[in-house]
């Protein structure tokens, strides 16, 4: 394994300069106060990583401890799959406020010796007994947002292991039991408190856990384990030896899938919710048709329905195909295209995308033919400013209504590459940071129903694509994503967190690695920016250079806001060296042989 400094970006801090609050003034504040309140797995420093080279493998994971426990599977001849199942076990453990059996997510795999791919959706389902208006108060407005987030209400059936388990069955060369084994030893040993655990404790408060979670995050006074506590968690370790044994049956039938129900039913801080045993017994991982579209020749390959982020990448990609980015980093008119065809791609998503099995999304969304339409609504000159959805082929009428969901950004990701050359993306979450603040048996509890849009119809009457139905799964932005090269080889593995912002922060790594021709550490450290059909949002590290004047000289209404990603990238070389990025933003590294 080889380390790589890059000196120009381990400055990256230092572009925060006197200049930047005059530019900060000149554009207004950064970022409002209801999107600060949205980054709930945020920001809390920079952490300077190097590039890292391998021969045989590559694990790269939000957390030391899993990336070392990825790569002792891959070490003992496993597979990415459970070399990726290893990891997450962990991070469950060091990195709760972001994934964990409690939760869901997508899984992407790329087979080398058969060239082929299989997606998996983990995502989480609505209980039966839900109803459209769940999350309105009687005279029709949408509740508070943080009284439905901690509350039994958001909690939907979790999918992971169920997800984690049906890759497995297919790709996997371990034993299922042996992959339990780094996070039970590490359970029950303890691990060191980080600064950032200890730092995204402080900001959400012990308030907003429930009784048994706050025990385990904070002291008798409310203050959260110091850094450097030593935290054990021997109930979760209890709980994976289980699965291990018992396969995920263990979770989905009986005594843990009971006290799921019995902490959704206690409500913790807000109402309780209506998830029964018979909801989490019927739950179904399901294997979805992978989406794929081109770019400069190269293959790009992401999570379908019910997740947008696949779709919001190769749309927004094929709507600026046409043009040219030019070969330099972060330059203004590559910025002021780029956030263009995000708007476009936005626009389809909220209107079009839901979960597939209860909406009908347009295949066409994809088509070259439409996205070539797309594109040309693209200017060189002044930004057009908000965009409209499109009308893609097999969709016969703008019959949704104007989306109103809010997506809080508290995910992970992880990306792998095995010695037999097959790769997995694999992008989870419990959705806010420390999901619901419900906690069983030593895991916390998602909220992954606010991701339904809280209203079921738009100010017209229209019924909203992703309204909350029982059983329905509700739309992600999560977007794992596989990269082939122009002769069908594997060129990159990478996805991010960041909620909504998910396919900003994709889309900045493929065009800095396909177009700005970066390695994969360049890549993640790249500073992020986007619009999802709104303001063009820029990182505060650009805020005091000329990239925010420039671009609200061109029409943009501009934003300075945190923009926390944690992009873990690893790229295929020619001669079978391996790149591995860690985003800087997060506690993340690359490791590999």
């Amino acid at each position: 394994m080889t380390r790589r400094s890059h000196p120009k970006i381990l400055c990256r801090a230092a572009l925060l300069s006197a200049c930047a609050f005059a530019v900060a003034f000149a554009l207004g504040s950064p970022g409002s106060n209801a999107q600060r309140a949205l980054e709930t797995d945020g920001a809390v420093g920079l952490e300077p990583k190097v590039l890292v080279t391998a021969k045989r493998h590559m694990m790269v994971a939000a957390n030391p401890h899993a990336s070392e426990a990825g790569l002792a599977v891959l070490r003992a001849g496993g597979s990415a799959t459970d070399a990726a199942i290893a990891a997450q076990l962990v991070l469950n453990l060091v990195e709760p406020q972001s994934s964990g059996i409690g939760g869901g997510g997508f899984l992407l795999h790329w087979n080398a010796s058969a060239k082929r791919f299989n997606s998996y959706d983990g995502r989480e389902t609505a209980p039966r007994k839900i109803t459209p208006n769940v999350f309105l108060t009687p005279d029709g407005r949408p509740r508070p947002f943080w009284e439905v987030v901690n509350s039994g209400e958001s909690v939907g059936v979790p999918g992971l292991v169920a997800m984690l388990a049906r890759a497995h069955a297919t790709h996997g060369k371990i034993a299922w039991r042996e992959l339990f084994q780094p996070a039970i030893k590490l359970a029950e040993g303890g691990f060191a408190v980080s600064r950032r655990l200890n730092g995204l404790l402080a900001e959400r408060g012990a308030e907003h856990f429930s009784p048994a979670a706050r025990a385990y995050f904070f002291d008798a006074a409310g203050k959260p384990r110091a850094v450097g506590d030593m935290l054990a968690n021997p109930a979760y370790a209890k709980v994976l030896r289980r699965i291990g044994e018992e396969g995920p049956v263990a979770l989905y039938k009986g005594p843990l899938a009971q006290s799921i129900v019995d902490a959704v039913a206690s409500g913790g801080h807000g109402r309780p919710g209506t998830l029964s045993a018979d909801d989490i017994a019927e739950y179904t991982a399901i294997e979805r048709p992978v989406e794929c579209g081109a770019y400069r020749r190269y293959r790009i390959c992401g999570m379908g329905p019910p997740s947008s982020g696949g779709l919001a990448t190769i749309m927004t990609l094929g709507a600026l195909a046409p043009r040219s980015v030019g070969a330099t980093p972060m330059a203004a008119p590559a910025v002021h295209l780029i956030a263009q065809a995000q708007r476009l791609a936005y626009a389809d998503r909220d209107h079009w995308v839901a979960d597939p099995d209860r909406v009908k999304v347009p295949r066409g969304l994809t088509a070259p033919s439409y996205l070539n339409e797309r594109g040309r609504l693209i200017m060189e000159g002044r930004a057009p400013g908000r965009a409209a959805p499109g009308l893609p082929p097999g969709a016969s009428e703008k019959r949704a209504g104007i989306d109103a969901t809010n997506e809080i950004a508290g995910t992970t990701h992880l990306s792998v590459v095995d010695a037999a050359g097959n790769a997995v993306a694999l992008t989870s979450s419990i959705e806010a940071g420390f999901g619901s603040g419900l906690m069983a048996e030593g895991f916390l509890l998602n909220n992954q129903l606010t991701d339904f849009s809280f209203r079921t119809h738009d100010g017209e009457g229209r019924p909203i694509a992703n309204a909350p139905e029982p059983g329905k799964r509700p739309r992600s932005s999560m977007a794992p994503t596989i990269v082939l090269d122009p002769n069908g080889q594997l060129f990159a593995v990478l996805g991010s967190p960041g909620g909504s912002r998910i396919p900003l922060y994709v889309l900045k790594s493929l065009i800095g690695l396909i177009d700005w021709k970066l390695d994969a550490q360049a890549a993640a450290d790249l500073p992020n920016f986007g619009s999802r059909n709104g303001p063009l949002e820029i990182e505060r590290d650009l805020a005091g250079s000329l990239l925010p004047l420039q671009m609200k000289a061109l029409g943009h209404e501009v934003r300075i806001d945190a923009m926390t990603s944690g992009t873990h990238i690893i790229v295929a070389r020619p001669g079978h060296r391996l790149e591995g990025g860690a985003d800087p933003r997060r506690e993340g590294v690359a490791l590999g042989d």
